[in-house]
């Protein structure tokens, strides 16, 4: 027996069925501070996101990730860089299988999120996509392909369909106590 992956499995046990829906920022934090790969300062995860393998995250400075977020990072990382917010019930995958094998075979790559990205509500991000600086994928999404910076995204698959203003200057502060 793996040790190393039974006591990785527990540790997705413990979040994924008990703490990922404690009230308690806070506690929620303190956490995902010790499992995930990285936590930048600022962020907060809201109540019922899951992770399928905390150690492959890495999330930046002042993310907003929604309630009901997937984080799949099984196999490959996940990147996010500052100020990136993440709708609610949004999923981000590394790992699915190639439909053309015979033997179903695994197929992924690691998803990269650049600064102030904003995901919408139950957007896809599949996996081995780049998402650059600035870009916007619309709510309901499926995101198939790299996205350009600032470029905004929709559809299924997604597709450019307009360009969000260059000169961002914000900053994400959104920390709910309950939430």
């Amino acid at each position: 027996m793996n040790y190393r992956i039974l006591a990785g499995s527990s540790v997705a046990y413990l979040w994924n069925h008990a703490f990922r829906n404690v009230p308690s920022r806070s506690l929620r934090g303190a956490f995902l501070r010790l499992w995930l790969g990285g936590l930048g300062q600022g962020t907060g995860v809201q109540m019922s996101c899951r992770f399928l393998q905390g150690r492959k995250v890495f999330l930046g400075e002042r993310n907003v990730i929604n309630f009901g977020c997937l984080f799949d990072g099984r196999k490959f990382a996940i990147r996010t860089g500052c100020d990136v917010s993440i709708g609610p019930e949004a999923s981000i995958l590394t790992l699915g299988h190639d439909p053309r094998s015979p033997r179903f075979a695994d197929r992924g790559g690691e998803v990269t999120i650049g600064d102030r990205v904003w995901i919408g509500y139950r957007a896809i991000v599949l996996p081995g996509v780049k998402l650059g600086e600035g870009a916007v994928v619309a709510a309901g999404a499926v995101v198939t392909r790299d996205v350009a910076p600032f470029a905004v995204v929709a559809g299924v698959p997604a597709k450019p369909v307009g360009e969000r203003p260059r000169q961002l200057d914000y900053r994400l502060d959104y920390a709910p106590w309950l939430l």
